[in-house]
């Protein structure tokens, strides 16, 4: 073979687009070797993927094969939101094992990173840009505007990352309907998503992202009702590890022939599931501050 499968999904909700694309890259994709396999690893399955939700707030939402528990899809919506940028490593100091990048970092405070200078960690770079508010400000002005986007990359840190950022851009559009209504249409692309291991917990947390603070920031300077219309997502490496596809296959693919659907998700609108999700959030951060405390 010479060349990568590309694979394209459409579905209506989270759950059933995250468990067809699953499907695909396990029965379509190809084989390849990574730079993070141990020697004994198999090799992952991969392709390039491109996956539309076309009601991304719509039920089933949640699916139950992700490798996570609804208090880990309200940790990473806070960590979207920027409760984990103080995490990141100074740049400068050898040895220093923390993040080099958090997305929100990236996309709130673009062209900046820490250092150390003096004994005291600071921002350095040769600009900052809030990419989060001009996206808001841009759609708000022109909604119907090409230019409302975010990247993440850096070249002059990421080239020569071990671990880069795999979320690449984010590009949003609205669509007004007939009764006024603004839609919130967007793009993301990823270079690496994981699958099995991540990307639900990426789109979910996307989803969120663009709900609360994308679409709620443009209600708040226009007075408009926003919602979430069609979520693209296209990666470029989409791929299931090798040491992973023994427990996808145990807890997903051996199951879908003899379970109902209804039984492999849940509906994230539903009361109880909202009250776990909603009261995940003290607890959230009361880990946060313990990691802190502890480091």
């Amino acid at each position: 073979m010479k060349n990568i499968p590309v694979i394209s999904i459409t579905r209506r909700t989270l759950a059933e687009a995250y468990e067809a694309a699953l499907t695909a890259v396990y029965e379509q994709g190809t084989r390849f070797r990574t730079q993070y396999d141990k020697p004994d690893d198999p090799e992952s399955m991969d392709c390039t993927m491109n996956i539309t939700i076309e009601e991304p707030e719509s039920d089933p939402m949640i699916h139950m094969a992700f490798p996570g528990g609804i208090d880990d899809l309200k940790e990473y919506v806070l960590e979207l939101k920027g409760y984990k940028d103080h995490w990141t490593k100074n740049m400068n100091v050898e040895g220093d094992t923390r993040w080099e990048y958090t997305y929100h970092g990236r996309l709130q405070n673009y062209g900046v990173w820490k250092e150390l200078v003096d004994g005291v960690s600071q921002e350095v770079g040769p600009f900052k840009v809030d990419q989060v508010q001009s996206v808001i400000n841009k759609l708000s002005v022109q909604p119907f505007t090409r230019q409302a986007q975010m990247i993440t990359w850096m070249p002059n840190i990421d080239s020569d990352c071990y671990d880069p950022p795999c979320l690449q851009s984010l590009w949003y559009r609205i669509l007004e309907d007939e009764d006024g209504i603004y839609w919130l249409n967007c793009n993301i692309r990823f270079r690496s998503n994981d699958a099995w291991g991540a990307n639900f917990m990426n789109m979910f947390g996307f989803v969120q992202f663009n709900k609360e603070v994308i679409a709620a920031g443009v209600t708040k300077k226009t007075g408009r009702v926003v919602k979430l219309g069609r979520l693209n997502w296209q990666a470029d490496s989409f791929h299931i590890y090798g040491k992973d596809i023994k427990v996808a296959k145990e807890r997903l693919f051996d199951r879908i022939s003899d379970m109902p659907f209804e039984e492999r998700t849940l509906n994230f609108n539903d009361e109880f599931i909202r009250d776990m999700y909603d009261q995940a959030e003290p607890q959230v951060i009361a880990k946060i501050k313990t990691f802190d405390d502890s480091h």
